[in-house]
């Protein structure tokens, strides 16, 4: 397999368990690899991620702390629907502040750039993310939050050696995984 998948670590390491991200990709850095895969920290950089997305991959995996209403450290795979909010609202507003980017953002601006220069965007987005327990300042996951990295390594790897979960199949949807 030939593809380019850009795993990506985003969050704030001094907002608690919003480094979820960052912590995440360090361990995935630390096992081999397929050619063709990239495992990044962003961190709190989304400009620099939406350029490096124009080197032109198949696949992202953004990796972030995910709020969604479950218990804390639960785990969730989404499947992107990249292009479903933007029909008919016209071209994107990306907010061009370098630090404070959410990934919609951030695919948002990639949008812009792509019609600006003729690259293409991924075709597969997926969120790996984890439930948070808080996001106050403070550096350190919650025990629930760190004891979740080790999972979302393995679903990692799984995605890139091309083990795949059925709940992803289409847009919208997630798999979930409790501590």
């Amino acid at each position: 397999m030939n593809e380019r998948v850009l795993i990506a670590g985003i969050g704030n390491v001094f907002l608690g368990d919003d480094g979820f991200g960052v912590e995440t990709v360090r361990a995935l850095a630390e096992h081999p690899l397929p050619d063709g895969v990239e495992v990044v920290d962003f961190g709190v950089r989304g400009v620099h991620l939406a350029y490096q997305l124009l080197d032109g991959y198949d696949t992202l995996v953004l990796v972030d702390a995910t709020a969604r209403g479950g218990e804390p450290g639960t785990l969730y795979l989404i499947e992107a629907d990249v292009g479903a909010g933007s029909a008919g609202a016209g071209p994107p507003q990306p907010v061009l502040d370098g630090h404070h980017m959410s990934p919609d953002a951030v695919l948002a601006l990639l949008d812009s750039l792509c019609a600006g220069t003729g690259a293409t965007p991924p075709r597969r987005t997926l969120v790996l993310g984890c439930e948070p327990a808080g996001i106050e300042e403070g550096i350190g996951l919650s025990a629930p939050v760190a004891a979740a990295v080790p999972e979302a390594v393995r679903t990692a790897l799984d995605l890139i050696h091309g083990r795949t979960h059925d709940e992803t199949d289409r847009p919208g949807r997630e798999l979930r995984r409790t501590p």
